[in-house]
């Protein structure tokens, strides 16, 4: 690795071409993946995947990214600018050449890049050629240098300049500010802000040491995240309320050409949160590092149990999902850019099978030294692991019972549950409501051809602070479980859902909102994937029933019944309050909260499962403070029923 500061080599030679743009605005979708908001994220985080490239080179510390009044955006890094000399194979500039043609940049063949974070160097060109106007300025050997684009065409030959016209604060690198096109991003060309700053966040745990400035001007907004910590700071971060029961375990090692980073925190939750990167790229749906990262921890945690515990104790190896519980970890690739092999066209899962065998090799080895030189922290980690072997069988047990009654199998559904007629799962639904008189009224005022009905009365069990095997032992559960047709923990099958609508339906008040997110908390930890597949909705029931003779209307909100006052001064309504659904009658019911022309249903679904975890934790988990901390900053957003 270089250090900044380093010889400049990073010249014209450099830079290798395989093709042009041409096929860039025609198909913007095979580039950026989509041309909606999530695509305008993605060019910009291209453009500052440049400037992360120069870092992990060793030859910028510090990337500032402004996004402007005008819609324009910005990025800055103080690298060593891209080459401005003329290629003699196209004779033009390197700077024109990086920026106008698909592929070219110092990724490729031999290039400045051992590492690389960006479109395998698609990236400065392909944002270019979606850009209305973009503006590449480069800083080297005290000049400054520039080139303009519209829809990727030059303007101009790349020439010297006596300033900087983006106001670059930095005395070299390069500067590049574009503005997304409107004819290609159709929906908008404004960033998703937040999901931004969350993913410049990321990349700074990644590169520890170098200074990422975030500036916008539109939400008068400034962001800085510096970590000396690296992936120990992230790991952290993903901790933060929640108790640990050891520090970090940290290992960093290489094998020729690949280097790895490992960080391991085990707490005392019930879920995993593990975090896989290569090259600063988030690998989502992990790949070969993950598993090797997990059977060597699977093998060393296994190994030392064998030592330390008895065999009425030990009775048989830990199973993957026993180790998973409670585990944090952060798994860290860096290898030649050339060599990156993935599965599919996002770069969300690496493929390289040599990546497998060195982190399983070089975990195994740090984990059996650790624990022999860490007992007390390896004996609490058996511990948490022993606690969620036993709680694995009894959860089996208790499974095993019900399915001796056949009734996860569905030969014998609840008693409450009034099934529909449809048999397509596509086609049906299912309203799990609150109280058995609300239940009553949604019996009868139900299209008894595709929406089912589960009645559930009171308040049930905040499964975020219990196991499955106490989840399935509440009868409220496993009625719940039942009806849905989709089995829970290691026997869920999606495939056997027998709804593709799962409504969630309790009173508008306190208590019915507290109900709501008990049930939230069960489907996002114990059937996650009905959630991730788009399948759990929440009913939203009026508020208000405003009549006046004949004439009747229903308002969901007290801003609607703010509205409507307004606009109906002095006029003889009567406005009724519902406390409950209980108070509606099947009529209602149906007209307001139940037919699917005229019904509001809330779609739950998880943009950020970290986020969500936290959140969860947060307001479910036996923490306090945390809680009372959240609750004291949003107790204005309050809407209460006094």
């Amino acid at each position: 690795m270089t250090t900044k500061g380093q010889k400049n080599d990073y010249g014209a030679d450099s830079i290798t071409v395989l093709e042009g743009l041409d096929p860039v605005r025609k198909r913007p979708g095979m580039y950026i993946g989509t041309t909606s908001q999530p695509g305008v994220n993605h060019a910009l985080n291209e453009i500052v995947d440049n400037g992360i490239d120069e870092a992990l080179a060793g030859y910028a510390s510090s990337i500032r990214i402004v996004i402007e009044n005008n819609d324009y955006m910005t990025v800055f890094d103080d690298g060593r600018g891209i080459p401005i000399e003329i290629v003699d194979k196209y004779k033009k500039s390197a700077l024109e050449l990086v920026m106008t043609m698909l592929h070219a940049g110092g990724k490729f063949g031999q290039g400045a890049y051992k590492v690389s974070g960006g479109l395998h160097g698609v990236g400065a060109s392909v944002v270019n050629a979606l850009s209305e106007h973009l503006i590449a300025e480069v800083t080297r050997e005290g000049k400054v240098y520039r080139q303009e684009y519209v829809r990727g065409i030059p303007k101009y030959d790349v020439k010297e300049v006596e300033s900087s016209m983006l106001n670059n604060p930095f005395k070299t690198g390069t500067a590049i500010s574009f503005k997304p096109d409107a004819e290609i991003f159709k929906e908008t060309i404004e960033i998703n802000y937040s999901k931004f700053k969350k993913q410049i966040k990321e990349k700074a745990y990644l590169i520890p040491n170098v200074m990422f400035h975030i500036e916008n001007k539109k939400e008068i907004d400034k962001t800085a995240y510096y970590f000396e910590g690296g992936i120990r700071s992230l790991i952290r971060d993903m901790n933060k309320g929640k108790k640990t029961i050891h520090n970090p375990i940290y290992l960093k090692d290489a094998d020729g050409d690949i280097e790895i980073e490992v960080a391991i925190q085990f707490n005392d939750s019930l879920i995993e949160n593990v975090h896989t990167f290569v090259n600063v790229i988030n690998t989502v749906e992990g790949g070969t590092h993950l598993t090797g990262f997990r059977s060597a921890l699977t093998k060393s945690i296994n190994t030392y149990a064998s030592k330390i515990l008895s065999e009425k104790d030990f009775k048989e190896n830990f199973s993957g999902n026993d180790i998973k519980e409670g585990l944090s970890a952060v798994v860290y690739v860096k290898m030649s850019s050339n060599d990156l092999q993935f599965e599919g066209q996002t770069k969300s899962k690496l493929g390289n099978s040599e990546v497998q065998s060195v982190v399983q090799t070089k975990v195994n080895s740090y984990l059996d030294v650790y624990f022999e030189e860490n007992p007390r922290e390896g004996r609490e980690i058996i511990a948490k692991i022993l606690l969620a072997q036993r709680a694995r069988f009894a959860a089996k047990a208790a499974k095993d019972a019900v399915l001796r009654k056949g009734a996860l199998e569905g030969s014998a559904l609840p008693g409450k549950l009034a099934d529909c007629q449809e048999k397509d799962p596509a086609k049906s639904e299912i309203f799990i409501v609150e109280g058995d008189s609300a239940g009553g009224s949604a019996k009868a005022g139900r299209n008894r051809k595709n929406q089912a009905i589960l009645p559930l009365f009171g308040k049930i069990l905040n499964t975020e602070r219990y196991r499955l095997d106490r989840v399935i032992s509440s009868d409220k559960f496993k009625d719940l479980i039942v009806a849905l047709g989709s089995g829970i923990g290691e026997q869920f099958e999606l495939s056997k859902a027998r709804y593709h609508k799962i409504i969630i339906m309790t009173d508008a008040d306190i208590d019915g909102s507290h109900i709501k997110t008990l049930y939230l908390t069960f489907f996002f930890r114990h059937l996650t994937p009905l959630v991730e597949n788009g399948l759990v909705y929440v009913a939203v029931p009026p508020l208000f029933k405003a009549t006046k003779g004949k004439k009747k209307l229903y308002l969901y909100t007290d801003s609607d019944l703010e509205k409507f006052s307004a606009e109906h001064k002095e006029e003889n309504w009567n406005i009724q309050r519902f406390k409950g659904l209980g108070e509606m009658n099947s009529e209602e019911l149906w007209e307001t909260t139940m037919n699917p022309d005229t019904r509001i249903l809330k779609q739950i679904t998880v943009e950020d499962n970290e986020e969500a975890d936290e959140t969860f934790t947060m307001l479910m988990g036996e923490e306090v403070p945390p809680r009372k901390k959240f609750i004291t900053t949003h107790a204005k957003l309050a809407d209460l029923d006094v």
